[in-house]
């Protein structure tokens, strides 16, 4: 069976992208359980450079190594805000300063939307996935879904920004979905379903 090595070591991220890619015939595995201790830096302006850089490191990495038949995976994800030019886009995991303190940038979120109604409150998750394959070629896919911000912290579910994340579909936050329910429709699902066409 081949190998998907996914560039991260987010568990929530992780156990997300095995649930969706669950039927192919492909093993799933971690940077940890590679025994990979990289943290790529995010530098670039995008979420299709970070992904790509992300996923070509680690490949480059592994070759090196050794290894052979497996794929790099790599998601660069964030949330837009139409009414605050795109923001905090790829500094989304570090909007408030500290890398994956999701409460705090979920605070921070709502200060810089105070007073912002109805459409101001607009806002779009994105994901953009780059594969290499075993040749080394890299494939890129892109997803989106789009909803509204919340006035307030209500929920703790989900994590990043799903507990201020409204979808309509659902009336509900992504917070307050199941983790099903939120696969089918959601941003990195939505980039999987295009990717699992390429595999």
């Amino acid at each position: 069976m081949k190998k998907i090595v996914l560039a991260s070591n987010n568990s929530k991220k992780i156990k997300e992208i095995k649930d969706i890619l669950n039927g192919l015939e492909y093993e799933v595995y971690s940077l940890n359980d590679m025994d990979i201790n990289i943290d790529v830096e995010e530098d670039g302006i995008t979420f299709e450079e970070n992904s790509k850089k992300k996923a070509t490191e680690i490949y480059s990495y592994l070759k090196k190594r050794g290894e052979d038949n497996f794929l790099v995976l790599a998601d660069d994800s964030g949330l837009e805000v139409d009414s605050l030019n795109g923001a905090p886009g790829v500094y989304s995991a570090r909007y408030a300063g500290e890398h994956g303190n999701d409460y705090k940038n979920n605070i921070k979120l709502l200060e810089e939307m105070k007073g912002f109604k109805g459409d101001d409150r607009k806002a779009r998750f994105v994901c953009v996935i780059s594969l290499v394959d075993e040749n080394g070629e890299t494939k890129v896919v892109r997803g989106e879904v789009d909803g509204y911000i919340i006035e307030e912290l209500k929920t703790e579910g989900g994590f990043g920004y799903d507990p201020l994340f409204f979808y309509e579909g659902f009336n509900k936050t992504f917070g307050e979905a199941s983790s099903e329910e939120k696969n089918a429709i959601s941003h990195r699902g939505n980039a999987l379903k295009k990717l699992k066409e390429i595999l």
